[in-house]
């Protein structure tokens, strides 16, 4: 039928639209499972008896042909069924089609939902949903639009945040929508009563789940070792990490570095270091040594080539890969 962008799909919808055949696939689970349901309120909208129009069936452990014959059942007091299917990719090929037929044959008082993490497109069967579906991706989202996504879920919490503590919030959770969705209403939580959320409530409430932490990258600048310092930069770059995202961590870790730095000299305790910074208890020892070494000159020179980076970054059309590698080559020299 067709294929659709998320946004498409969400338009779609709200203007009253439901399709016989849909296909949602791909790895981004929680947004995957959002857009089943919105097409199950719309399909069902005004149902007086949902619970007998509504039905489920994984193809792991159910026949398909059970699964067929509920999408050919008419609705009950209403005007539209749902089945969502999954696990389709286990179907042996000998028992495809039953699912086939169904495919070019919907039935159109039914909405048929099929669900899949993935979709090997080098079988028939996946061939022919893509054929006669609506078919949506839900692909891994990169960090901009996790950012961005993050800034709506904010809005519908009625909290706030400002553009470097969310990037930092992004960077920590990683890629995951649905985890990111938990410590977001975690963090808006905890914000109240005034739904601000700040640096030090992120640093306190919100673990690591990326494989590496900006920490590593930081201490091996000030530690001036280039090599290291590139490799994890190249590393954070693979794992998806985007350059602006990178330089907002880079920029937000200096800082806090330059005002521990100062509270140490200027005779603070480290339960008051910590009170203002907060840090998991098994990473302040090396943080208190990484803040000892540092120069405090070179700290806000350094936080000043951060800055400077981060607006050609926005301006240039050179590449951000590039200019955050020269960027991590003057900062650890």
């Amino acid at each position: 039928m067709s294929t659709l962008k998320r946004e498409e799909l969400w338009r779609a919808l709200k203007g009253g639209r439901v399709e016989p055949l849909y296909l949602l696939h791909g790895p981004e689970g929680y947004l995957r499972d959002a857009a089943a349901r919105a097409i199950t309120e719309q399909a069902l909208k005004g149902a007086s008896l949902r619970e007998f129009n509504e039905t489920s069936f994984s193809l792991s452990s159910v026949d398909v042909q059970q699964a067929i014959a509920a999408a050919e059942q008419l609705p009950m007091m209403g005007d539209r069924r749902v089945v969502r299917i999954t696990d389709f990719a286990r179907l042996r090929e000998s028992d495809e089609g039953v699912l086939l037929r169904y495919l070019t044959r919907p039935v159109e008082s039914s909405t048929v939902i099929f669900v899949a993490d993935e979709l090997d497109k080098r079988r028939k069967l996946s061939k022919t949903l893509l054929d006669l579906c609506t078919s949506v991706e839900f692909a891994t989202l990169s960090d901009g639009e996790l950012a961005a996504w993050a800034n709506s879920r904010l809005k519908d919490l009625k909290a706030n945040t400002d553009e470097r503590t969310l990037r930092q919030i992004v960077a920590l959770v990683g890629t995951s929508v649905r985890r990111l969705a938990t410590e977001l209403d975690k963090l808006a939580t905890a914000a109240l009563p005034s739904a601000y959320i700040s640096m030090e409530l992120v640093d306190e409430l919100v673990g690591r789940s990326r494989e590496l932490s900006n920490f590593e990258l930081t201490d091996h600048l000030i530690a001036r070792n280039r090599k290291r310092a590139l490799e994890t930069l190249r590393r954070l770059l693979d794992d998806g990490t985007e350059p602006l995202m990178l330089m907002g961590l880079l920029a937000s870790s200096f800082h806090r570095l330059a005002l521990a730095k100062d509270l140490m000299e200027r005779g603070a305790p480290n339960e008051e270091v910590f009170r203002i910074i907060p840090m998991p208890q098994s990473k302040r020892k090396d943080y208190l040594a990484t803040a000892r070494r540092a120069d405090a000159n070179i700290l806000a020179r350094r936080i000043q080539r951060i800055a400077d980076a981060d607006l050609a970054i926005k301006t240039s059309r050179a590449t951000p890969r590039l200019q955050l590698e020269m960027l991590v080559c003057e900062l650890s020299a």
